[in-house]
């Protein structure tokens, strides 16, 4: 992955935050996550805990970590004159730069806390940069999956990509609409009366650990849809929403459209999304059935 500067680095001047080159800050931020996991190695060295951040979970101190890498990059950018609210699940929400401005940078610097501290590869860095504070605004798509060190990208009306090439939504040719299909918070008694809902309609189930990655996935194809067992947050879904839904794929909010799905740590919404139509209206009447 390329690290060349560009609007973002140090010392360039950016009066727009959208205008930013987000490809290069996001690869930086990956560089030095990396470093991170080289460093603290086993299960035991990275389940230590520093508190509880400001999303509700508890937070590892990799966590911490991982996200001071990230906000590194959001004060250089602010000090080369952007000005925008950053929402973290850490540090919840700060503000860069002149008060009042409506971008909204929505970082996971872990998504999947659990498969890194129980070192299962798949996890990710999420980044999502928006115009205003709805999932309909977000502009740029990061999602960077550590285990297959894969890098998905959108840009709201351009597309989304795997490692530079395009994605397209659309599932090989089969008899089911749903072969297989993902589920995250998948905790056993949510999922006993989701499965039955299901029915036969859907042929097999995966588990991957990180909304982030299970719903570019969707995008992707690899899966012909996907749904949360518990409601998700903005820093959660904000950047892949983006990915799945400029690669052709079907996203659902809970309270409706992209545009009710408000950007703010304190949101909640049930998430699901498909490949097809059909296949998103079977997934969100199984996800009804979850127990509250």
């Amino acid at each position: 992955m390329s690290s060349a500067a560009g609007p973002g680095a140090a010392g360039a001047s950016v009066a727009d935050p959208i205008e930013a080159d987000w490809l290069a800050i996001c690869r930086r931020i990956v560089a030095a996550q990396r470093q991170l996991f080289d460093e603290v190695r086993g299960s035991a060295a990275r389940t230590q805990y520093d508190g509880v951040g400001e999303g509700g979970d508890w937070a590892l101190v990799l966590d911490r970590r991982c996200e001071d890498a990230v906000f590194a990059e959001l004060e250089a950018l602010a000090a080369a004159g952007a000005s925008f609210v950053a929402i973290s699940e850490e540090r919840g929400e700060v503000a860069f730069g002149a008060p009042g401005a409506e971008a909204r940078v929505v970082v996971d610097p872990i998504d999947g806390s659990l498969n890194v501290r129980r070192t299962i590869p798949s996890h990710s860095l999420s980044l999502a940069v928006a115009s205003a504070d709805s999932m309909s605004d977000v502009r740029f798509g990061y999602v960077y999956d550590f285990g297959a060190g894969e890098e998905f990208v959108a840009r709201r009306g351009e597309g989304s990509t795997l490692d530079g090439e395009p994605i397209v939504a659309k599932p090989p040719v089969s008899d089911r609409s749903l072969e297989v299909v993902g589920v995250e918070a998948a905790k056993p008694s949510l999922l006993t009366p989701v499965v039955a809902a299901m029915g036969d309609d859907v042929y097999r189930l995966r588990v991957v650990g990180s909304l982030a990655i299970t719903l570019c996935y969707v995008g992707a194809a690899r899966l012909d849809g996907m749904l949360g067992l518990r409601p998700a947050r903005s820093v959660d879904v904000a950047a892949a929403q983006l990915i799945a839904r400029e690669a052709g794929a079907r996203v659902f909010f809970g309270a409706g459209a992209p545009g009710m799905a408000r950007l703010g740590l304190d949101s909640r919404y049930q998430v699901a999304a498909a490949c097809t139509g059909e296949g998103l209206a079977h997934l969100v009447a199984a996800q009804r059935e979850v127990p509250q």
